[in-house]
């Protein structure tokens, strides 16, 4: 059997000048938002997107998520390019969880195309909080984990250029 390694295989040569990008965020489990937030941004930078077109909103929990970002879409002066919404669900011991993944999901789905701008799903949904910590970068055992938030910017990038054509 074949080994292959996690995760989303980078493109080479992503350039993000001159995009435009919405970052929209819960307060929900905000440490590991705010590592995940910090990812995004420094990666989006890195790519060449300039901080004064990255946009950062943020809405109390996941379930916000959807009408948020949409809400911010349409009704921006200057035009976004994509969107990354993210949030950090923990499962509990109740349905809530469920609920709520299945639903911004499916929300943040269909914002992205009703509006045909790129919406990249930036919600974690995990078993327990040290996954969160370790999906952040901020893994508290012998590895650090990865922060995802790296990966939904390069994904913002990649659908932004896709849809410019």
């Amino acid at each position: 059997m074949e080994h292959f390694e996690k995760g989303v295989v980078t493109k080479a040569g992503l350039n993000g000048t001159g995009l435009r990008v919405l970052i929209v965020h819960t307060r929900w489990n905000l440490p590991v938002v705010e590592a995940l937030v910090k990812g995004t941004v420094n990666t989006l930078q890195a790519h060449g997107v300039e901080a004064t077109n990255i946009v950062i909103k943020d809405v109390p929990g996941a379930y916000e998520l959807p009408f948020a970002s949409q809400s911010l879409l349409q009704s921006a002066k200057v035009p976004f390019d994509a969107c990354i919404s993210i949030g950090v669900l923990i499962k509990g011991s109740t349905m809530h969880f469920e609920y709520i993944a299945d639903a911004t999901s499916q929300g943040l789905m269909r914002v992205g195309l009703d509006t045909r701008i790129p919406v990249i799903f930036g919600v974690l949904t995990c078993l327990t909080e040290d996954q969160a910590f370790e999906r952040a970068g901020l893994g508290r055992g012998p590895s650090k984990g990865h922060n995802h938030g790296e990966d939904w910017a390069q994904a913002a990038i990649e659908m932004a250029l896709l849809n410019r054509g």
